[in-house]
């Protein structure tokens, strides 16, 4: 599809902000839960065993300073010693339970991550076969290929260290908060108003630390489909000398990035500073009221009725301090799970497009046709296709056999609201019959082809194959019917054999060997080091245009459909090639109904019918020699009065 015929409908996608961090977390936990329902539930116990043992130290230095305390005045250090053994000993069996937790949570988080990843990227590459052309034709493919690569490793960072450490402070702090109110309320009291004065300046530094975050993430996502848009054509730009324009757009792109990036880590890199120095000042704070309670003998409200003494405000302080370390990890994970989070974001988006919508019933069967002309479907290849076509009134089925009679009525078509490429366009292919379309640039040869395989569908008007409504056949058997050449030829990482059995993967490798003869590919695959198990990489780079082209020709004739549409099939092939490909192109045309778009109008003067398009209408058509005697547009273009464009 050009770009002329599309008439700007195609747009990069604009970076857009967080819409709802709430709602991607919990479709990330839900996710989460779904893949491991058992092993995550696991993790959870095991953090919070941990979380509870950090914070059972303080009891144990309570208790063990009450003992020392009280046998301080008596001077009986023996009986002191039993009970602090007794302590340690349950202190250093809850350190080897935490330590088991942490063991078993941390390996169980390794299985999760890496597992979860693998389950995304499926869910993700698996949703975009099922995405319609227009996706495709509409983002990027670098900006496509960053959700892969981007943020997939930004998920990756969020689940296997911020969301569980994220897990583990909160749980702490919870612990640490009970333990606090159980020794002193008042003394917790003034801790928790220090940590709201914490969690003011974390939500201001914070918030816009994360919103830098957002931003990064979706200017890295723009650098990167720049970076794959320039890879793919650094032949232009070295032809036309814009090595420096091309600098200056990338540089362009790097600033920003380099913006974002700088806001988002100059309010993280303040944020910790300034809150180590508040917890400091917190614990000075706690420190002064717990020594002016206990001056003024201010009676201690606690849930275990004990007094405020040095005994319970020294763990107190610890607790303090404790409570302000846990604060700032909390704001510290928050960054790298924002930045999670614009990832999933992302990825969501993808999960989230519509996938090509398929309503059609009539599926393409094998079939076998006695001598009365009665079909019967068969689960072998059979070398005879038919449609069957259920009928929801009686439940009847009915078999149509496959002809490759191809008809259009009325079609008008536009690939964006108020910009029509096709109008009015009717025209029929009768089985067998060469059907070739002529034209300038953007005059909507290649849309109609488009819109023969339901890449895209009619705005209005109607298509019928053999009779049948394309809309009601399924995708899947209306595009195994028709075999395609493109322009733009693609090859896959793989031997030549495996690039020609694409087209039918069930193609033994005589059947493909006959296929690249009838394409005129045999020959130079032959004088090829390996032949047919030559490597391709990096889309046959190592092959000429031409012959690249022949191999897609192959590929289209080892598929044997009944209906074949050759988009400037020989158009990067030189004159020599192009009349052995000619040769190919016959045979495999014959017999099958054929549209055909080239600029040579040498290769369409044996067509049955000419369509002359201009601007999205059919102004001419007949043959070659019909168009001749009218002396029009086409008769112009033959004689190069003027040239198509």
């Amino acid at each position: 599809m050009s770009v002329d015929e599309r008439d700007g409908a195609v747009a990069q996608n604009a970076p857009r902000r967080a819409r709802n961090i709430g709602r991607t977390t919990a479709r990330v936990l839900g996710m989460l839960r779904e893949f491991y329902p058992v092993l995550l539930p696991l993790v959870f116990a095991c953090v919070l065993v941990q979380a509870v043992v950090q914070a059972l130290p303080n009891v144990f230095m309570e208790r063990a300073l009450t003992v020392v305390g009280d046998h301080w005045q008596t001077g009986d250090w023996a009986g002191a010693a039993a009970p602090i053994a007794t302590d340690v000993a349950i202190l250093v069996s809850l350190y080897g339970v935490s330590l088991t937790s942490n063991l078993i949570w941390n390996q169980a988080m390794a299985v999760i991550t890496q597992g979860s990843l693998k389950k995304f990227r499926c869910r993700m590459f698996g949703h975009m076969q099922d995405l319609p052309v227009r996706y495709f034709d509409t983002h990027l493919h670098g900006d496509v290929m960053s959700y892969y690569t981007n943020d997939i490793d930004a998920m990756r960072q969020m689940i296997s260290q911020s969301l569980p450490q994220l897990l583990f402070t909160s749980l702490s702090l919870a612990c640490v908060v009970v333990v606090m109110f159980y020794y002193s309320a008042p003394l917790a009291l003034v801790v928790i108003a220090g940590a709201g004065v914490m969690g003011l300046a974390t939500k201001a530094l914070g918030g816009r630390s994360a919103r830098g975050f957002l931003h990064q993430q979706k200017a890295i996502a723009t650098v990167e489909g720049h970076v794959e848009e320039v890879m793919s054509g650094q032949k232009v730009v070295k032809v036309f000398c814009h090595e420096r324009r091309t600098e200056e757009a990338f540089a362009k792109l790097n600033d920003e990035l380099e913006d974002a990036s700088r806001t988002a880590h100059a309010y993280a890199n303040t944020l910790m500073p300034i809150l180590m120095n508040m917890g400091n000042l917190l614990y000075v704070i706690v420190a002064v009221a717990g020594g002016l309670l206990m001056g003024l003998g201010v009676p201690n409200l606690s849930l275990s009725g004990l007094a405020l003494t040095i005994a319970v405000a020294v763990p107190f302080l610890n607790m303090t301090k404790q409570f302000a370390s846990q604060i700032g990890q909390i704001s510290n994970q928050i960054n790298s799970v924002v930045m999670g989070l614009a990832g999933a974001e992302r990825i969501f988006e993808l999960l989230d497009e519509e996938p090509e919508a398929d309503d059609g019933y009539v599926e393409l069967v094998n079939c076998t046709i006695d001598r009365a002309g009665t079909v019967s479907e068969c689960d072998e290849r059979s070398g005879n296709w038919a449609w069957r076509h259920p009928h929801h009134a009686d439940g009847t089925v009915t078999y149509t056999p496959l002809a490759g009679d191809v008809r259009l009525f009325d079609v008008d078509f536009a690939y964006e609201p108020g910009h029509t490429v096709l109008h009015d366009i009717s025209l029929y292919a009768k089985p067998g019959q060469k059907v070739a379309f002529v034209g300038a640039t953007g005059a909507g040869k290649t849309t109609i082809t488009n819109l023969l395989n339901r890449f895209y569908d009619i705005a209005d008007g109607k298509i019928r194959y053999d009779g049948i409504n394309i809309n009601k056949i399924k995708k899947p058997s209306l595009r195994r019917s028709l075999g395609m050449v493109l322009q733009d030829t693609n090859l896959f990482t793989g031997t030549i054999m495996d690039n020609i059995r694409y087209g039918r993967l069930d193609a033994t490798d005589g059947e493909c060997m006959a296929a690249a003869r009838l394409a005129g590919a045999d020959g130079f695959i032959q004088r090829l080091p390996e032949g047919y198990q030559t490597m391709l990489t990096e889309n046959g780079a190592a092959l000429s245009q031409g012959q690249r082209q022949l191999l897609a020709i192959a590929r289209a004739a080892v598929a044997d459909p009944p209906v074949m549409i050759l988009d400037e099939a020989t158009s990067s092939i030189d004159t020599r090639t192009e009349a052995i490909v000619q040769r190919g192109m016959d045979a495999l045309m014959a017999g099958r109904t054929t549209f055909v778009i080239a600029h040579r109008l040498s290769t369409v003067r044996n067509a049955d019918v000419i369509i002359v398009l201009d601007h999205g209408r059919i102004i001419e058509r007949g043959t070659h020699d019909e168009l001749i005697a009218k002396q029009g547009t086409y008769y112009q273009l033959y004689t190069g009065a003027f040239e198509l464009e």
